[in-house]
């Protein structure tokens, strides 16, 4: 039987992960709150972030910059810059 969790961001219960995603608090948080498909959800805008707004993660800002968007799009408490934080738009308009 799978775990499920409370998931931060589709406000209902879902599966959660298998095993914490990264190592540290921040892994643990997401384990903890996050189910798996809004991390697969995630994973996906993540790609398109970096591509987008050709993020270097070889560099601390981008990375940090990174680290906040997710923060905003799993809609988790905590260091996610601040209420005037905004998830950064991706995609071509329509």
């Amino acid at each position: 039987m799978s775990r499920t969790v409370i998931c931060s961001r589709l406000k209902r219960e879902a599966p959660g992960l298998e095993a914490p995603p990264f190592p540290g608090k921040i892994g643990q948080e997401i384990f903890e709150k996050v189910s798996a498909e809004a991390f697969d959800e995630w994973k996906e805008m993540q790609t398109k972030i970096i591509n987008e707004h050709r993020l270097d993660l070889s560099e601390r800002k981008d990375r940090e910059t990174l680290m906040k968007q997710m923060r905003l799009f799993l809609h988790l408490d905590g260091d996610a810059g601040g209420q005037s934080a905004k998830l950064l738009r991706v995609g071509t308009p329509t």
